[in-house]
Parts: C-alpha cells; sequence; structure tokens
C-alpha cells in the first residue's frame, strides 16, 4: 500500500514516519520544519521564559517516550522538507508525486486548505488529533483538558480529513492507561495514537471502521494556538489537577496503550 504523510520535524513525527513505514510499500512524507526549541526561540510559538519551561518539560517526556527518533530514507521512503507555513502555497502540480498514495495521514502539519484539502478530503485520508473530539477541538487540545480539569479528556482522535478544523467524522479514539505524569501522559496519547494506526493499517481495519458523526453540542473548548500564552501557563503550573478514571461511555472503540508499552 502507498501511503502519504503530512507532519512536522520533532521526535514523535519521526516516530510517526518510522512506524507506518513498516507497514508501507512506498511512503511519502511532506515534513513541515518549525524549530526545535519551542519558547527559546520563535517558531509556531513565540520566544518565551516561561514557554521554554513547558516545552522543556514536553521534550523531556517526548525524549523518554520516543527517544531520538531519525528518518533513515531509502528506497522505501520519498521525503520533501518544507518550511512550517509553506504547504499551503504549494500547488497540487509540485505536490503531484506525493499525491498518488491509497492512504493518507495528517499529523503535526499546518492546518490544510484550500485546493489541497479539497483533494485530500476525497482520499482515505485520516488526521490523527491530538484531544479526544468532539469535546476538545483546535490547538493544544491536551494541555486544554488538563487546564480545565478533565483529565479524563486527555487523548487522540483518529478521524476522516476535512476540510473543517477536526469535524471529520470519527473512527475512534487512542488513550493510555492512567498516568500521574500529565506531560508523560499527554505524551503517551500521541504514542497510542501512532500504534494503532499502524496497526489497524497492517490488519486492514482501517478500511472497515464505522465512523461517527461529530456532535458539535458536545465541544467544551475550541482552542487557538494564540490563546497558549504566559499567564495560561503561570496558571497552568499553579492548578492542581486531578486524577480521573477514563469514562469510557464518552470514547468511541477506545484503544487503550497499556503500561507495559509505554516507553519500549
Amino acid at each position: 500500500m502507498k501511503i502519504t504523510v503530512f507532519t512536522s520535524n520533532k521526535s514523535r513525527h519521526n516516530y510517526l514516519i518510522n512506524q507506518i513505514s513498516l507497514v508501507a510499500s512506498k511512503l511519502f512524507v511532506i515534513q513541515e520544519c518549525d524549530t526545535l526549541f519551542s519558547g527559546e526561540l520563535s517558531g509556531n510559538y513565540p520566544k518565551s521564559n516561561i514557554l521554554k519551561k513547558y516545552f522543556d518539560k514536553v521534550n523531556k517526556s517526548q525524549k523518554k517516550v520516543f527517544g531520538n527518533q531519525f528518518i533513515e530514507v531509502d528506497k522505501k521512503i520519498n521525503l520533501l522538507s518544507l518550511k512550517k507555513g509553506d504547504l499551503n502555497n504549494c500547488k497540487l502540480i509540485f505536490l503531484d508525486k506525493f499525491l498518488k498514495s491509497d492512504l493518507y495521514i495528517v499529523f503535526g502539519s499546518s492546518y490544510i486548505k484550500g485546493n489541497l484539502a479539497k483533494f485530500l478530503s476525497k482520499k482515505r485520508t485520516y488526521n490523527i488529533h491530538m484531544g479526544i473530539s468532539p469535546y476538545y477541538r483546535g490547538a493544544d487540545c491536551n494541555f486544554w483538558a488538563l487546564y480545565d480539569n478533565n483529565y479524563h479528556l486527555v487523548g487522540s482522535t483518529i478521524h476522516r480529513l476535512t476540510e473543517g478544523l477536526d469535524n471529520g467524522p470519527i473512527l475512534y479514539h487512542a488513550i493510555c492507561e492512567n498516568n500521574l505524569n500529565f506531560f508523560d501522559y499527554s505524551m503517551l496519547s500521541v504514542k497510542a495514537a501512532i500504534i494503532s494506526l499502524k496497526e489497524n493499517i497492517k490488519n486492514g481495519k482501517i478500511l472497515k471502521i464505522k465512523e461517527k458523526k461529530v456532535n458539535p453540542n458536545k465541544l467544551i473548548r475550541y482552542s487557538k494556538t494564540k490563546d497558549f500564552n504566559n499567564k495560561i501557563i503561570i496558571n497552568y503550573f499553579k492548578k492542581k489537577i486531578k486524577r480521573k478514571d477514563k469514562d469510557y461511555d464518552l470514547l468511541k472503540d477506545p484503544f487503550i496503550l497499556k503500561k507495559e508499552k509505554f516507553f519500549k
């Protein structure tokens, strides 16, 4: 099966590429590159000592969960690197080689708009949304779930890509067993999403899962990148977030990453 991945350049994104390469006959990767030092250098987020403190913890958990992931480009993997934000300026003809796959995966790329969004919405395109939809949509959703003391709504959603943001029909949710380290807990939900997606592609279930439409009435928060600022981070570090057991009635066919697979 030929697969195209639209993603970013952190270790968790490289982990996705490496895992999906194991189940693809040919893998085409469009990778948008942002700074690896969020908060310390300007990128998707501004330069700030408070943001640096936060992202240092994120990066520590990322390394703990995924290690140092690098892509070994070979005859199976075709890689196109772009600056973050350039994707929507690319004409379809420029991306032609990368748009002839059987299946498409989006994780961590820019919000895809225009002709590319129209093209992908007509294909078998699956988005990994880091957050439990329909309750949390937009940016930094697992952060906001914890900020709102909704520990039980930290996870990921695998859904069909549409032209709207995070509103495609849901295939399933991916979560991990409870973990008291909130940064590990959120990062492990990324791993749950990637492992489950790889397994569902390998066994063919991804093509057979019954989808569920997003219910907009269940939305708790629709967040934007600009909402994630110094004041909010300071408040977050002061919060006493309580651990809550999962309410599986709120989730669709959840894949659960077990503790013995957390850091393997």
